[in-house]
């Protein structure tokens, strides 16, 4: 799995447990949800990304998977 794979895995699954998270705990944790919206948004401008740069330093191969 390459990097940006991985990256819209853990953003996918930190929206959808800060969902879950919302709906039965409290309705705070939606501004988990907008700070990973926020990142997308900011990354996708900047191509900063901390969790991708964490990846790459563990290893994670980056680019194409072809």
């Amino acid at each position: 799995m390459t990097v940006d794979r991985m990256v819209m895995s853990f953003a996918g699954s930190f929206i959808l447990l800060s969902l879950a998270l919302a709906h039965w705990h409290s309705p705070n944790w939606l501004w988990f949800t907008a700070f990973v919206g926020a990142n997308l948004l900011q990354s996708s401008f900047t191509g900063f990304c901390p969790l991708a740069m964490a990846l790459k330093k563990l290893g994670v191969k980056s680019g194409c998977a072809f």
